[in-house]
C-alpha cells in the first residue's frame, strides 16, 4: 500500500526553469569525455555523423516524450507512461514494473558515470589515485543530494544558473576556436579506415551510442512532469527548445575542435577540452576551463538525480514500490525518501565501477523496455484510441516514432554481445520478480 502521507508535489517549475533542467542534463561531462570515444572509432572528420545521428533520434524519439508528458504530465515518466498506454491490467503492471526494476540499476548508473567522469577530469587540475578518484567521485554525489534537499522553487533557479554557466562556457569553446579553425582539417571526412561496409555499419553504431549518451536527457521534464507549471504547453516546448540548442552546441563544438586540433591527437585525449584551450591560450586559460568543465559535470549530475528521483517516489504513490518511497518533505514538498535513497545507490555505484562500462550497460539496458517500447506503445495507442484528447500530437505520425524506433534498435544491434546478453537477463529476471511479486507479495508492498 502507498503511504498516507497528505503532502503533494507543487506546480512550481517555469518554461524557463523546465528547459534549463534539461539541457544542464543532457550536456554534463558526457561530451568532453565521449569526443574522443567518437573521434576514434570513426578515424577522424567523419565522426560527425553520430552526432547528427543522436540528434536525429533525439528529434525523432523527442517527439513520443512531447506527446506522453503533455497528455500525461505526473512524477515518473516512463512509469506513467508505460502502464497508461499498455493497459492498467497485467500487461501495463509488467511493463512499468520492469522499467522500475531496470531504473533501480541504471539510474544509478547514470549518476555513477557523471561522477566517474568528474573525477577523471578533475585530474587535469590535481593529479589523482585511483582512490583518491573515488572519494572525489563519492563525494559529489553527496554534495549534490544535499544541494537538492530543498523546495522545488529553489532547485529551479539554482538549474537556471547552472545553465547559464553551462551554455557560456560552451559558446566561449566555439567561439575561441574560430581565429584557428581549419575547414580542410575538420571536413576532411572519409572512410579510408574500415576495411569492409559491415565495420563502417559497426562504427557509427558503437560512435552513436556514445553520442546518444551525450544527448540523453531531453526527456527529463516528464519525470519532473507534476512539477511543471501549464504542462500540456511546456512540456513539448522545453523538450524541442532543449534539443534545439544542444544539438547546435554539440555539432559546433565536435566540429571546431576537430577543426583547431589533428583527430589522432582528439582521439587519445583524456582531457581534450582542456588541452583544445591550453593551445588555443595558455595552461592557465586550460585550467580555468577544466573548472567551467566541472561546473557542467556538476550541473548535469544536480539535474539527473532531480528527475530520476521522481520515478520511485510515482511507483510508491500508486502502490507498486515499496510505500516508504511515497512520502513527501512535510516543509518543501518533495519526495525526500526517494532522493536520498536514489542518491545513496548512486554513491555506492560511484566507488565500484569503470566509465567506458557504465556508459555502455545505461543505454543497452533502457532501449527495449523504455525507449522502444514506449514509442510502440504510442503507435499502438494512437491507433486505438484515436478521438482521445492530446494536447499535443506529433507531426507526421507515425513517422517519428517508427524512426525511434529503428535508430534505437540499429544502435542495439552494434552493441557488444555480452552487454546484450546482460539486459536480456536483467528483463528476463524482473519478469520473474514481477510474476512472483503479483502472486505472493504485492499486498505486502
Amino acid at each position: 500500500m502507498a503511504s498516507n502521507n497528505t503532502h503533494t508535489l507543487e506546480r512550481g517549475l517555469s518554461l524557463s526553469q523546465a528547459t534549463a533542467i534539461n539541457m544542464i542534463d543532457m550536456v554534463g561531462i558526457g561530451p568532453f569525455v565521449t569526443i574522443p570515444m567518437i573521434v576514434a572509432l570513426m578515424h577522424g572528420p567523419a565522426s560527425i555523423i553520430p552526432w547528427l545521428v543522436g540528434a536525429l533520434l533525439a528529434y525523432m524519439d523527442g517527439m513520443v516524450w512531447a506527446e506522453l508528458g503533455a497528455k500525461w504530465p505526473e512524477a515518473g515518466g516512463s512509469y506513467v507512461f508505460l502502464k497508461k498506454l499498455y493497459g492498467e491490467n497485467k500487461g501495463g503492471r509488467l511493463m512499468s514494473f520492469l522499467f522500475i526494476w531496470q531504473t533501480t540499476l541504471q539510474a544509478p548508473l547514470v549518476i555513477a558515470s557523471g561522477a566517474i567522469g568528474f573525477s577523471h577530469y578533475f585530474a587535469y587540475l590535481v593529479p589523482l589515485t585511483d582512490i583518491q578518484k573515488k572519494m572525489v567521485s563519492g563525494g559529489l554525489v553527496i554534495l549534490l543530494v544535499a544541494l537538492l534537499y530543498r523546495n522545488i522553487k529553489s532547485v529551479g533557479k539554482i538549474s537556471v544558473l547552472l545553465w547559464c554557466i553551462t551554455g557560456g562556457t560552451i559558446l566561449w569553446l566555439i567561439l575561441s576556436g574560430i581565429p584557428h579553425f581549419n575547414a580542410a582539417q575538420a571536413f576532411n571526412i572519409h572512410f579510408e579506415g574500415f576495411n569492409s561496409a559491415s565495420l563502417l555499419y559497426v562504427a557509427i553504431g558503437q560512435a552513436s551510442l556514445k553520442s546518444v549518451y551525450s544527448y540523453l536527457g531531453y526527456y527529463n521534464v516528464c519525470h519532473l512532469g507534476a512539477e511543471i507549471k501549464d504542462p500540456g504547453k511546456n512540456i513539448p516546448r522545453s523538450i524541442f527548445i532543449s534539443i534545439t540548442g544542444i544539438a547546435v552546441l554539440y555539432l559546433a563544438m565536435q566540429t571546431v575542435i576537430v577543426g583547431v586540433l589533428p583527430w589522432e591527437t582528439v582521439a587519445k585525449s583524456d582531457f581534450v577540452a582542456s588541452i583544445y584551450f591550453s593551445q588555443i591560450y595558455n595552461h592557465t586559460v586550460a585550467q580555468v576551463a577544466t573548472v567551467l568543465i566541472l561546473i557542467i559535470a556538476l550541473a548535469s549530475l544536480f539535474s539527473a538525480i532531480l528527475g530520476y528521483s521522481r520515478i520511485p517516489y510515482a511507483a510508491a504513490v500508486n502502490g507498486d514500490f515499496f510505500s516508504a518511497f511515497a512520502k513527501v518533505h512535510p516543509r518543501h514538498k518533495f519526495p525526500h525518501v526517494s532522493l536520498l535513497a536514489v542518491g545513496g545507490v548512486g554513491f555506492l555505484f560511484s566507488l565500484l565501477f569503470r566509465l567506458g562500462d557504465v556508459i555502455t550497460a545505461i543505454l543497452t539496458m533502457r532501449i527495449l523496455v523504455q525507449f522502444v517500447s514506449q514509442a510502440a506503445g504510442l503507435i499502438a495507442w494512437r491507433y486505438k484510441k484515436p478521438n482521445e484528447e492530446r494536447p499535443y500530437k506529433m507531426p507526421l505520425f507515425p513517422i517519428p516514432a517508427v524512426l525511434s524506433i529503428a535508430v534505437w534498435l540499429f544502435i542495439y544491434s552494434t552493441i557488444k554481445s555480452e552487454f546484450i546478453e546482460a539486459s536480456l537477463g536483467v528483463i528476463a529476471v524482473g519478469a520473474v520478480a514481477f510474476f512472483v511479486r503479483e502472486k505472493y507479495f504485492r499486498k505486502e508492498l
